[in-house]
């Protein structure tokens, strides 16, 4: 019964005063509607360059040789790798496995050279796996998986070497045995519209590179997963079920753009934080002067018998009723504005131009939100927290008003 009271206290009390409530309770929604927008569009970045990395080559995990994140030696060869790569293709949470086998050398032509890392892939799940492959534009055609001799190089080595499609190239390497040297024809140019990515296009099938390197094997084997979510657990299962090897994250491969995600992950954070402490020193002052307006009322319910403790839940239940009221707001306007990122995207040329890359990284021309039912979730908690949070403060201060000293005012 005295709950029931609290609470049908705790709202005439908000509409005694329709126009300080509505201007708390929207306080509150703006403040939460700027970090649920913020935190969509960090999370969509943060899948974004997390998309971009892993199909740019290093996979969501990869799987290289024992002592590799130590060297970085990419003349390392993984022992028994269609062993390795029939147990990855096993596991429900693969995508696309893709086997590598790396080797430094020098294209010439003529009296031109150029140093490239030369890669050895299997076409037909290169073109499936990796961006750079498959979101360029190509003059000739891609690898075929029995192309014995072949290469495709970036649209930067072509110009720096003055070479097109029909043109052979003289590759030269240090090999298993020395230094090897090959005749290479070319069947394609790719173009990823990035002047430096282009530059480090250079592929062979695994077996041209097995044959003029002298390296027999794959390097590294890259995986994509259904969900990046589940990268951990994935990991953990390959690490059990495979021996000598290691299996590495994307972040372990490109840390560059892993620290960017974590700082973005971590300004998302401090924003939030911000968030509550700002909405909450407005909660507290606004509590404060309803507790004040009211301390002879107060004192009145005291005397007839109400609790401290249920005093307290009389201030935090008006509290309560304004963060789901700023909850409200939040999701009306925060929700909108996430839905409008997530489904149609900002787009950065206007300020990156027309370079889409970060190292060896392909990014995407545009960022979109993320937008799901964490939305609602974010919303009501960061709402509650902040108001009933900050309405405790006032709430101890009602708790401890004497009625004699408030009825004698």
């Amino acid at each position: 019964m005295i709950g029931k009271i609290s609470a049908k206290y705790a709202v005439r009390s908000l509409w005694r005063n329709p126009r300080r409530s509505i201007l708390s309770m929207f306080g509150v929604g703006i403040g939460v509607a700027i970090g649920l927008i913020a935190t969509s569009w960090i999370r969509g970045g943060a899948e974004m360059q997390i998309r971009a990395v892993s199909e740019s080559g290093a996979g969501h995990l990869r799987i290289v040789p024992k002592g590799w994140s130590a060297q970085r030696e990419n003349t390392l060869r993984l022992p028994n790798l269609q062993e390795i790569e029939g147990l990855v293709r096993s596991l429900p949470t693969v995508e696309i496995a893709a086997p590598h086998a790396r080797v430094n050398g020098l294209l010439a032509f003529g009296n031109r050279s150029t140093g490239v890392e030369i890669v050895g892939v299997k076409p037909d799940i290169e073109q499936r796996a990796n961006r750079i492959v498959f979101k360029s534009k190509i003059v000739g055609r891609y690898l075929k998986p029995d192309d014995q001799g072949k290469v495709v190089i970036g649209r930067t080595i072509a110009e720096r070497l003055r070479v097109e499609v029909d043109d052979d190239l003289y590759v030269t390497l240090s090999g298993a045995d020395g230094v090897r040297s090959a005749m290479l024809g070319i069947v394609g140019v790719l173009s990823t519209g990035v002047r430096d990515l282009d530059a480090g296009i250079c592929h062979v099938t695994l077996e041209t590179l097995e044959e003029i390197s002298g390296y027999a094997g794959g390097g590294d084997i890259s995986i994509l997963l259904d969900d990046y979510r589940r990268i951990t657990e994935t990991r953990r299962e390959l690490a059990q079920r495979l021996g000598d090897v290691e299996v590495l994250t994307w972040k372990e491969v490109n840390p560059g753009i892993a620290a960017n995600v974590d700082g973005d992950r971590g300004f998302m954070r401090v924003l939030v934080a911000i968030i509550i402490i700002v909405v909450g020193l407005g909660i507290v002052s606004a509590q404060l002067t309803t507790v004040m307006e009211r301390r002879r009322e107060i004192a009145v319910l005291t005397a007839l018998g109400m609790k401290a403790r249920q005093v307290i839940g009389l201030v935090v239940t008006e509290a309560l009723t304004v963060a789901l009221g700023g909850s409200a707001i939040a999701l009306a306007i925060g929700g909108c504005v996430a839905y409008l990122l997530a489904t149609k995207g900002v787009d950065l040329r206007a300020l990156m131009g027309e370079e889409f890359s970060l190292g060896d990284v392909l990014l995407d021309p545009y960022i979109y939100g993320d937008f799901g039912s964490w939305i609602l979730a974010y919303a009501l908690t960061i709402s509650v927290a902040a108001t009933v949070t900050a309405s405790l403060y006032p709430a101890w201060i009602a708790s401890r008003v004497e009625p004699a000293d408030a009825l004698r005012v």
